[in-house]
């Protein structure tokens, strides 16, 4: 039982030796992502020498702070390097982007940019539309910038209806947004058709590539379909992709891409109006974190090309089996046609057998995530030596579970004492 004492500043300051321990009995309740059973959250690269390669770098960075540039040189190395590869992957030039902290920075940022472009073309209410399946992190960016939004129901095969997003495109509309691909299903939207519309209307395009951003690249190189998504497309205008996710860095690592350096710099905050000097922040953030730039920089030089391929091959064959054995066991159903390595599934009996299937995945060690319409699986190279008995335990859940016992859907959350 925890006392009362433990929430708060200790009179006496406790020892290292003492925190390990604690730290250690609190993790024993987390999810188990390095045993391949969780299918969120972290993106298990199975690569104990990357693994390893980040702590050191970590270890190293852990106390810099990469809020000027000038005071570190091999940050600001680090960065340009790492946005210069992602310039190469989308189609952009590399002066073009900057690191973030993450997808919902990165959206916020592209965001930011679509609102003042539109303020500079007399728009004083912006609009965003986009599809139902799009992020969160698009509303929670409309919110904090004063943005109208507007979700449109997506089609029957759950990609962005053109037609019906048109229908909601007008002189306010300051971007225009598509998933590549979306996380519920893992379908990418037509980008192609919705950069047109944009281009079309006078405004900009956005493309969610948080997920794909940095595996789509690799996969249609192994010979897996893909649609043009990057700038390649005519009309599109920023890009945002998480190098924590198929980058396979820690947390917190993200792009946001830009057609040219001009709308780039849109998203630049510069203040001389205080006594300090000078203060100018190309991102959301002042102070960042510098082990997550200096991770990300090792990261993508230690894999290479053709560490990234031999991933997205792991990625590949891992989802191929999950996706044979959902379908080969009876009363299960996949939601669409999942275009990448991630979707969700659910019983055809309806979300209370759903639920309970859950359930009993659960009491097998299984993380599944849980949606409004069913169990959602992203695949990560971990996921290979484990995917076999996936599907052998789902077989056994599906032919043998009880009573749903009320999961809800969830995504993110807020702790019951954080107001």
């Amino acid at each position: 039982m925890t006392s009362p004492d433990d929430s708060v500043l200790p009179e006496h300051g406790r020892s290292a030796e003492e925190l390990r321990g604690l730290i250690a009995e609190w993790q024993s309740g987390d999810i188990d992502w390095k045993g391949g059973r969780a299918f969120s959250l972290v993106y298990n690269a199975a690569d104990p020498e990357l693994e390893a390669l980040q702590h050191h770098v970590a270890d190293r960075f852990l106390h810099e702070n990469a809020l000027n540039p000038f005071a570190y040189p091999s940050l600001r190395r680090m960065e340009h390097e790492v946005v210069g590869v992602a310039a190469e992957l989308f189609g952009t030039d590399a002066k073009a982007g900057t690191m973030s902290s993450g997808g919902t920075e990165s959206i916020l940022l592209a965001v930011y940019t679509a609102r003042e472009q539109a303020r500079d073309r007399g728009v004083h209410q912006p609009r965003l539309v986009l599809a139902q399946t799009a992020h969160p992190a698009f509303t929670k960016a409309a919110h904090y910038l004063g943005v109208d939004e507007v979700r449109v129901p997506v089609g029957a095969d759950l990609r962005a209806d053109v037609d019906a997003m048109a229908g909601e495109v007008d002189g306010r509309t300051a971007l225009v947004v598509g998933s590549s691909p979306c996380y519920p299903y893992g379908v990418i939207d037509p980008i192609s058709d919705l950069a047109a519309l944009a281009r079309d209307a006078g405004t900009l395009c956005h493309v969610d590539a948080c997920l794909g951003g940095w595996l789509l690249p690799f996969w249609r190189e192994i010979g897996e379909p893909v649609p043009p998504w990057n700038f390649e497309v005519d009309g599109v205008t920023s890009i945002s992709a998480d190098i924590h996710k198929y980058g396979y860095c820690f947390k917190g690592a993200s792009v946001i891409m830009y057609r040219d350096e001009d709308m780039k710099r849109r998203q630049h905050f510069i203040f001389d109006g205080w006594p300090g000097g000078l203060y100018g922040s190309a991102t959301t953030a002042g102070t960042r974190p510098a082990s997550p730039i200096a991770a990300a920089w090792a990261t993508t030089q230690h894999l290479g090309h053709d560490g990234y391929l031999a991933k997205a091959r792991m990625v590949r064959d891992a989802t191929s089996i999950f996706l044979a054995g959902v379908r080969g066991i009876d009363g299960l159903q996949i939601s669409g046609d999942p275009d990448m390595s991630l979707f969700e599934f659910s019983s055809t009996e309806g979300s209370e057998t759903t639920g309970a299937i859950g359930d009993v995945m659960d009491d097998r060690g299984w993380h599944l995530d849980r949606q409004q319409g069913g169990l959602h699986l992203m695949v990560s190279p971990g996921h290979l030596a484990v995917a076999d008995q996936f599907v052998a335990d789902l077989a056994e859940a599906v032919a043998a579970h009880g009573q749903s016992r009320g999961v809800a859907a969830s995504y993110g959350g807020v702790a019951d004492d954080a107001g």
